[in-house]
């Protein structure tokens, strides 16, 4: 019943409705002596879950399955609001060197002023790139959108919950700026919603957290009105589209909870990939 009226509420009215239901919190953790770093409740916009278990958690995944080093240069491709930079805080040695973009300015903003002031190696950007929910009045389309680095300068590029928001235009253009940004030998890791034999049979016995149900533009999503609210990639696909960026996948794909599947790591699945 719960779900069923949370998708009834008009997009556009939630951040507003979790403003409000957040305020209590945010007014007694603000008594509280909490990390200056952490966001409040109410400005939070990346999704459900702890904000400090899941970003320690993926921190965890890039030593164990992306090899990353203290000393390497790290990209992070919608970066929110420092979900995944703070812990890297507490990493990366000052000889190495994190940068964040994101699309939602508010997100970007708090960064600036509450990271990067106690880390100057950590450096955050708006990246004004469009999109109808999280920024509908942005002027460049994703499909067009040029990462601002140089070739070869990273040697770890990650994306959690990215493509999970993004169509198979914007999303290839997003692969092929990886690769580009990417030194050879450096590694991205990626999270995705995989459509498989065993996801899709899950889906269609109503075991899926997610209802990919609608076809759109080469994919799966959940909502016709809003796709990029969750979409879905056959997994074929998207080994190819690794393949023909130049993207070695370096270790076995990581399946998540979100199909009810009985194993898994983490809630979505995770591709590791190598440049060639």
């Amino acid at each position: 019943m719960r779900d069923t009226l949370v998708k009834m509420i008009p997009k556009s009215l939630k951040p507003i409705l979790r403003t409000a239901y957040y305020f209590p919190f945010d007014v007694m953790e603000s008594w509280s002596g909490k990390d200056s770093m952490i966001p409040p409740r109410s400005m939070i916009f990346i999704g459900a879950g702890d904000f400090i278990k899941i970003g320690k958690e993926f921190n965890d995944y890039f030593t164990q399955f992306a090899n990353l080093q203290t000393d390497h240069r790290v990209l992070d491709v919608g970066c929110g609001i420092g979900r995944m930079a703070i812990p890297l805080t507490n990493y990366l040695s000052n000889d190495g060197e994190y940068w964040g973009f994101d699309i939602v300015k508010k997100g970007i903003e708090w960064c600036q002023q509450r990271i990067s002031p106690k880390f100057n190696n950590f450096r955050f950007a708006h990246s004004d790139v469009y999109n109808k929910y999280y920024n509908p009045s942005g002027t460049i389309p994703a499909k067009d959108y040029r990462f601002p680095y140089d070739d070869n300068y990273f040697d770890f590029v990650f994306l959690t919950s990215v493509f999970t928001h993004m169509l198979p235009i914007d999303m290839e253009n997003y692969l092929n700026q990886i690769a580009r940004v990417l030194k050879p030998k450096g590694r991205c890791l990626i999270t995705f919603f995989l459509l498989n034999e065993q996801s899709e049979a899950l889906i269609r016995a109503g075991r899926s957290t997610l209802p990919f149900l609608h076809k759109v533009e080469g994919c799966l999503t959940t909502d016709k009105e809003y796709p990029e609210d969750a979409i879905a990639y056959d997994e074929g696909f998207v080994l190819k589209l690794f393949e023909k960026h130049g993207l070695k996948i370096s270790q076995p794909i990581q399946y998540g909870s979100w199909c009810k599947r009985p194993t898994f790591l983490t809630y979505q699945d995770m591709i590791v990939a190598e440049k060639v």
